[in-house]
This record gives C-alpha cells, sequence and structure tokens, in this order.
C-alpha cells in the first residue's frame, strides 16, 4: 500500500512511541514524509539517533524523547511537555511492546510480569491519561495502538495476558470518545514488515479524506 506523497500533514504533531526501531522508526519516518513534526519516543539512545538521522535524511523534523515508559512519572510528564513544546498533539502511535521470556505459567517470576505489563499495559493507561486531551483538542485526533491478538498459547502467558489489559483499555478509551473528533485504532501487525505495517498504521492515522485510496484494517472507529 503506498502511502500518500504530499505534505498533507504540515503543522500537525506527531508522538510515537518504540521509535528506535522496527514498526516504530518506519512509522515515525513515513509521518515526517507527510510533513508532520515526529516526536520520537524509546529507551534506546542510540537507536532514537538512527531515526532521526533517517527523518532528517528525508527533510523532515523530529523531536527526540529518551524515554523509558515504564517509569510512570516519566510518562505522566509526556503529555504536559508537549502542551508546553507545541501546544497540540494530533497523532499518537504507541508501538512501544514486549513480548518478554517464553515460559510455563507456573514459572513465571515477577521479575517477568512486571516488565511486559510495566510496558503493555500501565504505560498505554498512562499515555491515554497523559494524551488524551491533547488529542480530544485536535482537529482531527487519531490514536493507533499496536496489540498482539490471538487466544492465548502455551508459555505465552504473560505477553498474552498483558496484551489482553493492553487492548480492553483502548477498546474502552475508543468508546468513550466516540462520539468527539478523536477517533481511537488498534492494530495488530502479524507477519507484516516493518514497511508493510507501518504504511497501514500511518493511514489509520489519517482522516478518511486523506487516504487516497488506503486500506485501513483492524479499526474501531474510522
Amino acid at each position: 500500500m503506498d502511502e500518500p506523497s504530499t505534505q498533507i500533514l504540515s503543522g500537525t504533531v506527531a508522538l510515537v512511541t518504540g521509535a528506535s526501531r522496527g514498526i516504530g522508526a518506519a512509522t515515525a519516518a513515513g509521518l515526517a514524509r507527510l510533513g508532520a513534526h515526529v516526536v520520537i519516543a524509546a529507551r534506546d539512545d542510540a537507536g532514537l539517533a538512527a531515526t532521526d538521522d533517517a527523518i532528517r535524511a528525508q527533510g523532515g523534523e523530529a523531536t527526540l524523547l529518551p524515554a523509558d515508559l515504564t517509569k510512570g512519572d516519566v510518562t505522566d510528564q509526556i503529555g504536559i511537555s508537549l502542551y508546553e513544546r507545541f501546544g497540540r498533539l494530533d497523532i499518537l502511535v504507541h508501538a512501544a511492546a514486549t513480548v518478554g521470556r517464553s515460559m510455563p505459567v507456573g514459572q513465571v517470576e515477577q521479575s517477568d510480569w512486571e516488565p511486559a505489563f510495566g510496558i503493555n499495559a500501565t504505560a498505554t493507561w498512562r499515555l491515554i491519561r497523559a494524551c488524551g486531551g491533547l488529542l480530544r483538542d485536535a482537529p482531527y485526533g487519531r490514536a493507533v495502538v499496536l496489540i498482539r491478538k490471538g487466544a492465548p498459547a502455551a508459555y505465552a502467558g504473560v505477553v498474552s495476558a498483558s496484551m489482553a489489559a493492553r487492548r480492553a483499555l483502548v477498546l474502552s478509551w475508543a468508546a468513550e470518545v466516540a462520539r468527539t473528533r478523536l477517533r481511537v485504532n488498534l492494530f495488530d501487525p502479524a507477519m507484516l514488515s516493518s514497511d508493510m505495517a507501518a504504511a497501514r498504521l500511518i493511514a489509520m492515522s489519517l482522516p478518511a479524506e486523506m487516504r487516497h485510496g488506503a486500506v485501513v484494517t483492524g479499526q474501531i472507529g474510522a
């Protein structure tokens, strides 16, 4: 699926988590190509710098946000920081996630449980709380959250449980804002490559009139 080629997102601000590599990095670069100023967040400073270099090499603009989203005080300040710096937030792509280690449920340790729930569930709740107001105030607000669907499988109890919590949070949020301009979507990249998944994420971040025929899948609200 091709992305629109014009600067249709000029003047907008997008926040992309998990932007140091993979789908997050590819999505950040794609949004920047469309003219958005992209705030890229991740724990990996070197990866963020590489994403920033790629964005600037194509003429885009980015702001680096080194952040460990499992630290609540850090995540809670993101919305305030965005408002103070830009006065707005138009797009949120929450791509940061972890699959953790595969192990029997009976052998799961607290050191396995807490990081998975910290990034997959708790950070999602904190991001919604921190950024939801800015997104609702945007001319068109869009939020897309990556999930991993499917029935719980053997040795995947931690990631399945934490992703189920993420999905439930986002579905509730989507229902709560259904009568506002904000549209909230879930997206499972499944077996797609980073570039293909990013193209769909970008399409889901655009209002319908800007998609130029892009096929949007997995959405809650178009």
